[in-house]
């Protein structure tokens, strides 16, 4: 077979097209002068308890080298930090779901869910559940622990023979794959933030899953 000439090898930078040339480096430098100059250390000492050299330790700081693994791992030990401290300004910025923002659908037994994290996360969901005076959730079951923390109101929790009355702040989880009931105590409207599995469609998910 004849052989077909490129003009050039091929080689993993090749193959990583543009994407490989996108990529950049963490820029460290500003976090490692800040974390040096909160603990007082000159670049001397911190080349004394690295065994890096000023220069290299210099060019660092002002993001004209890219240290290696080793590197950032002698200076989180020479200042007493995890090496991720390093990496703060190239982290992704945070999501934010704004409480306007949030959808809402009929929970169990009528009650309102609000969805609190917008359905970012993958393996959990995060809701706001509000159940007016007297009303009560009915059995219902699904995969995975549930965790409740109550905002405000007095909720009765009740799962088998356990029947447990939560107030502002208590905090209670259980197997949600047993069947249980929430029900308002008094005359008051009670508000639930409510973590679970956000693979087990349980009725706090959203309709559309």
């Amino acid at each position: 077979m004849p052989v077909i000439k490129t003009g050039r090898p091929v080689t993993d930078a090749c193959q990583g097209g543009e994407s490989s040339r996108a990529r950049q480096r963490p820029q460290v430098g500003a976090q490692v002068r800040r974390l040096r100059r909160e603990r007082s250390l000159t670049l001397a000492e911190v080349a004394e308890h690295t065994g890096l050299n000023i220069g290299y330790l210099s060019q660092i700081e002002n993001d004209k080298a890219s240290p290696s693994l080793e590197s950032l791992a002698a200076l989180a030990a020479a200042m007493d930090v995890p090496i991720t401290w390093f990496l703060a300004n190239s982290a992704a910025p945070p999501r934010v779901v704004r409480a306007t923002e949030r959808r809402s659908w009929p929970g169990p037994g009528g009650n309102r869910i609000e969805e609190v994290d917008g359905g970012i996360p993958r393996d959990m969901r995060i809701v706001m559940g509000a159940m007016t005076p007297g009303q009560k959730t009915g059995l219902h079951a699904h995969g995975g622990d549930e965790h409740h923390l109550v905002l405000s109101g007095r909720v009765r929790m009740t799962q088998g023979e356990h029947q447990i009355d939560l107030g502002p702040g208590d905090y209670l989880v259980w197997d949600a794959t047993i069947p249980h009931d929430a029900s308002t105590l008094g005359d008051e409207p009670a508000q639930l933030l409510i973590i679970g599995h956000r693979a087990h469609g349980a009725e706090t998910s959203r309709p559309d899953g």
